[in-house]
Order: C-alpha cells, then structure tokens, then sequence
C-alpha cells in the first residue's frame, strides 16, 4: 500500500536546489522510470519492511514497488500529482521508512551522490538498505571511486537496455539519451570489501 504521508501537498519555497541542471536537461531532473527496471531490481533484491521513494515524480517505481506487495511511501520535491510533494530529501532528517529505493535525480555535478550519502544516513539509522538507479557512467567517476571505496555497495546490477526518457516522453528522444546505460547500486547494513556484480536484462520484465 503506497502511503503518501499524512501531510497536504505543498511545493517547495526553493525548487531551486533541484532546476539548476545542465542545458539539455528535463526541468527538475524529471525522467521517469521505465517499470522494467524496478522489476528487474526485485528479481534479485528484496526487502523486509516499508520502503521510502524519496524522488518519486509521477510514481513509476512506488507503483511497481507497491505491486510487488511492499508498503512504499512516496515523496518529492515537486508535486506531480503522485504521493507527497513539497519534501526535499536533501534536507530530510528523519527516515521515513527502514529502506530506500529512488531513481535521484542527477542535475549539477553532485546531485545525485548527495542523494547517495542523505540516504546512507538513513540508512543507518534504519538498518536498512538502499537502492539507487544511477548513470552506468558515472561508476568510473573519479569523485565516485573514493566514496564507492569507502561506503562501498553490496551489490551492483547492470541493466542491458534502458531509456529514462525527459518527462516520460519518447518524442525528445536524444542521441545522448539513447547512450545512457544505467545500473543498481545496492547498499546493505554491515557490508564491506568488493560489491557482488551481475547482469540484469530488462527485456525480460516489459
């Protein structure tokens, strides 16, 4: 049961944090999720309790997270309509559910690795595990092999074929757009030394 957290829908007083994206981006940092990736992750993965969809836009893995029998509450910086919006993760104190599993958006150089490090703090706190969909990439960025090394995932999953399209529209579809290739990043209580790495193909879950 999705819980869009006993709050009203307001909008953020800053949306700023999140519109100052590279030209060329989707306003917000809006790419929905196709479902084939969250299935994908839940072929592999599963978790023992609510789970938190902190970037949840129009809800497209809570959904898939909620079909799956998971309690999932959603919320975002903006509101689309979907779960609570107006919650800026980044300056979340308090975990709403034991487990994270979030598309962040990327945006200005080091967007989506402070969404990495807000959610390991909650993460901490919770005892649960966190699970991020991010740029395939960005793995080698040399910012990202200190702090892979030092909080490094339990597991890594790479997903052979998708496509995050800007506002969920295969119409602005890009030569960039098309060349991105994504994985999960897993991270779990505890763990530490060299991730598990597998390969996961999406066409198996469309």
């Amino acid at each position: 049961m999705t819980n869009p957290v006993s709050r009203p829908r307001v909008r953020s007083a800053n949306p700023a944090r999140q519109t100052q994206t590279r030209p060329g981006r989707a306003p917000f940092e809006f790419y929905p999720t196709p479902p084939e990736a969250t299935r994908a992750l839940l072929s592999v993965e599963s978790f023992d309790g609510p789970i938190w969809e902190p970037a949840c836009g129009d809800g497209a893995i809570a959904r898939e997270l909620t079909n799956a029998g998971y309690e999932v509450t959603s919320t975002d910086l903006i509101d689309r309509g979907f779960g609570q919006g107006g919650r800026d993760f980044l300056k979340s104190t308090q975990p709403l559910a034991k487990h994270i599993v979030t598309n962040p958006p990327y945006g200005t150089h080091g967007l989506g690795d402070a969404f990495v490090r807000r959610a390991l703090i909650h993460a901490r706190r919770t005892g649960g595990t966190v699970a991020m969909l991010l740029n395939l990439r960005s793995l080698a960025n040399p910012d990202r092999h200190r702090k892979f090394v030092k909080t490094p995932p339990a597991a890594l999953y790479f997903l052979d074929d998708l496509t995050c399209w800007p506002e969920g529209k295969p119409t602005s579809k890009t030569a960039r757009i098309a060349r991105q290739q994504y994985y999960w990043a897993v991270w779990k209580p505890g763990h530490t030394g060299a991730p598990t790495c597998w390969w996961l193909s999406t066409r198996d879950f469309k």
